[in-house]
């Protein structure tokens, strides 16, 4: 298709001009020739070989075809080459990286207790790790921020190498990942759920009360590590972290009728509970790279937006996914009785849901009329919608950040935004 293009664009050009030269005299024929097949004149008329042929036939045409396929050839390469920079995958770009993360953490988690260290490490064995979203933005994020910082002469700060810097910021994409998974294992005791990632959760397979200890255990050891980082501010940061977790939790097991059925009770919650471990470990990693207050507050959008948008594809997922593909059973925030997005908009539609609501989920026949107002609503779809204004939120921080030069800042600057499009389009 591009082929044809082209040779129609050329065709309409210089094979015009090529009609036209042939319609002259043979001896102007020399003097517009040399002109006309000039490099200076067009790249794609090339000069022939015989300086002193007379006429143009068949090899003046041969020179036209040719230079004109290999000039479609150079913009169907440029084409390629900007699919696939448009195609980065954001994952395969920190491999090597989270490759170290993941064996540091199946070292981090080894107990005393055999039976403790089986349960710690349930969901950091190979195959079982799960998407790794967060280690992958924090080790992302390090890259975006690596660029020149301004200091003024007399501020005084310790000085790290590049390296050393590195090894920390990985330092927060093990702690950022020990957070998460302790967060999954005290709800799935909570949730009383029965699979997590595929497979049986922990507190199925081992029980309750391990899977709590467990859970516990990795926060602990994420609290050594973050102590390792002897950084006030990255300390505390990481530490309202794990008070939101609980905040969040809470505000969900706890809600009265009206916040129950509020967006904004809602989009708090989520942030506790999801988006405050992204968009504050994102803030860590600019802060140990000694970036502005600026920057940070850019790399701390990112994070929150990024992980809004996140649950709210999950909200979404719940209703439109199947267990297979989300390695949980289905429907499970309406089934115990959790409020989320698509509802509060079909709600908003459709007032007389708030009864149905109101009378909660116990009953299985109000869980089929809830989801019967939720079909004939545009919940779904605004939700999604919602997801996307975050996703645009997320990308538009990256692009606030300071220019840079450096390849591998900008590639992976590239892959933070792609990461917020795959957000929103994940199927699970």
């Amino acid at each position: 298709m591009l082929l044809t293009r082209e040779l129609s664009r050329i065709s309409r050009g210089g094979f015009n001009r090529f009609r036209w030269l042939l319609s002259l005299p043979a001896e102007q024929q020399q003097h517009h020739r040399h002109h006309l097949f000039s490099p200076t004149n067009s790249s794609i008329f090339p000069a022939p070989l015989d300086a002193s042929q007379q006429v143009l036939g068949r090899r003046a045409i041969y020179y036209w075809v040719s230079n004109a396929v290999k000039s479609i050839g150079q913009q169907v390469h440029h084409q390629s080459s900007a699919v696939a920079e448009e195609q980065l995958d954001p994952f395969s770009l920190v491999a090597d990286e989270l490759s170290l993360v993941a064996n540091k953490l199946r070292a981090m988690v080894i107990a005393e207790v055999p039976k403790l260290a089986s349960a710690a490490e349930y969901f950091f064995r190979m195959g079982v790790e799960g998407k790794r979203l967060r280690p992958t933005v924090v080790l992302l994020m390090a890259t975006a921020l690596n660029a020149p910082v301004p200091r003024s002469p007399s501020e005084v700060a310790v000085d790290f190498s590049s390296k050393e810097v590195r090894t920390r910021q990985q330092c927060i994409a093990e702690i950022t990942e020990m957070i998460h998974v302790a967060s999954l294992l005290h709800d799935d005791v909570l949730d009383d759920a029965d699979t997590r990632r595929g497979i049986g959760s922990l507190n199925f397979v081992m029980g309750n009360k391990l899977a709590v200890l467990a859970g516990d255990f990795l926060l602990s050891r994420a609290c050594v590590a973050l102590a390792s980082l002897k950084n006030t501010e990255v300390v505390s940061l990481l530490a309202t972290v794990v008070e939101h977790l609980v905040t969040g939790e809470t505000m969900q097991m706890t809600t009265s009728a009206d916040q129950r059925c509020s967006m904004e009770y809602y989009m708090q919650k989520t942030y506790y509970k999801t988006a405050s471990l992204i968009s504050n470990s994102c803030k860590a990693i600019a802060l140990l790279a000694g970036q502005t207050a600026e920057v940070s507050m850019m790399a701390f959008e990112y994070g929150k937006n990024l992980g809004l948008a996140f649950q709210l594809i999950d909200d979404v997922l719940d209703f439109t996914g199947t267990s297979a593909t989300l390695g949980k059973g289905s429907l499970s925030d309406i089934r115990h009785g959790i409020v989320t997005a698509p509802i509060l908009f079909a709600m908003e539609e459709y007032p007389q849901l708030r009864d149905v609501v109101d009378q909660g989920f116990d009953d299985p026949r109000n869980v089929d009329l809830a989801l019967e107002y939720l079909g004939k609503s545009r919940g779904i779809q605004r939700t999604r919608e919602l997801a996307t204004k975050h996703a645009n939120l997320a990308s538009d921080a990256i692009d606030s950040l300071p220019e840079s030069d450096d390849e591998d800042v900008q590639r992976s600057r590239r892959a933070l935004v792609e990461l917020t499009q795959r957000v929103i389009t994940r199927t699970k």
